[in-house]
């Protein structure tokens, strides 16, 4: 037979304490840490487990934060939600993930869905950052932004979009480039993403010939646009606002008998620990992302837990120089 679960009451005789007092101690809130620990030991003797439910209808609150993901087919995205999951663990909840799969209409969907099941909180990544309904969402849960900058968020973890774009703009200009092929998610519905904005406005700065194009997070996708760009009139270089993106340039390279970089120079735009395990290594712009999910992790938990002082954090990026980018003579 399995054993009965041991209830709050039952701990609460244990330690001679009321059952108000170790809901307290088991929460860490308004008793004393020789409490909490007595209690603590107290529960894991009996094989106590809160009922999640249970706790759920008491305190309004389903422990669970919604994350809301662009496209998975990123591999860099893939990293941000396995360590937002494993940040929100420590913070003892659980993150419910969903993706968009790169498109703002779906994104919209499931970010309603979210909220109808009641999570304590929302982290985006946001596809269309313009879109009219992220107010409306904000005013009803906490929402915290990752990339863009969103209206009435709890909090944003924003890129410092244009440093990166010059960074690789500027780097790819010192080198001899001037004609480049520039690829994108970003879909053209959603033409205003800024980064998107920032490296046309800086491409005109530099005196840069530049083609914007759509490509997938995906590696056959990516690899099919970039396969038709590279056989057409081939740019000196290409640079892509996903280092997945940057992958499928050296698929459709190598299927083109191509050489990175002496054919075609190749540059990414968030560092996937991957990347410098090519050959040769991508040259990328590095957003950190250990520090944007611990970032993401604190601002979502402070506003689930009730804090009202919003907060804008501002991630700068570094480039990181491998041996994708060639000097042309």
């Amino acid at each position: 037979m399995p054993r009965k679960r041991a209830t709050i009451r039952e701990v609460a005789q244990a330690t001679g304490l009321s059952p108000a007092a170790v809901s307290y101690a088991l929460r860490g809130l308004q008793v004393s840490e020789e409490t909490m620990e007595r209690v603590r030991a107290a529960a894991a003797e009996l094989g106590y487990e809160a009922d999640p439910i249970a706790r759920a209808l008491a305190s309004g609150r389903t422990g669970m934060i919604g994350l809301l993901c662009g496209s998975l087919e990123d591999l860099w995205q893939q990293s941000l939600a396995v360590g937002i999951s494993r940040g929100l663990r420590e913070k003892d909840r659980y993150a419910l993930i969903l993706d968009a799969v790169g498109d703002p209409a779906r994104e919209r969907a499931l970010a309603q869905q979210l909220r109808d099941q009641r999570v304590d909180g929302m982290i985006v990544q946001p596809l269309d950052p313009s879109a009219a309904f992220w107010k409306e969402l904000c005013e009803s849960l906490p929402v915290v932004a990752i990339g863009d900058s969103l209206a009435g968020t709890a909090g944003e973890v924003i890129f410092d979009n244009r440093k990166g774009v010059t960074l690789a703009l500027e780097h790819l200009r010192a080198l001899g480039h001037r004609n480049i092929a520039v690829l994108t998610p970003t879909r053209a519905s959603t033409p205003d993403r800024p980064a998107d904005v920032h490296v046309t406005a800086e491409a005109e700065r530099l005196g840069l010939d530049i083609e914007l194009t759509t490509a997938p997070h995906g590696l056959a996708g990516a690899t099919a646009v970039a396969r038709d760009i590279l056989a057409d009139d081939k740019p000196s270089a290409v640079f892509c606002f996903a280092d997945s993106i940057a992958y499928g340039v050296y698929a459709a390279a190598q299927e083109l008998g191509l050489s990175v970089p002496g054919d075609v120079s190749v540059m990414g735009y968030d560092a996937h620990p991957m990347s410098g395990l090519l050959t040769p290594g991508l040259t990328t712009v590095d957003w950190d992302i250990d520090g944007i999910v611990r970032a993401a992790v604190r601002l979502i938990s402070a506003a689930a837990d009730g804090a009202t002082r919003r907060r804008r954090i501002v991630q700068a990026p570094t480039l990181r120089e491998r041996g994708s980018v060639a000097q042309l003579s």
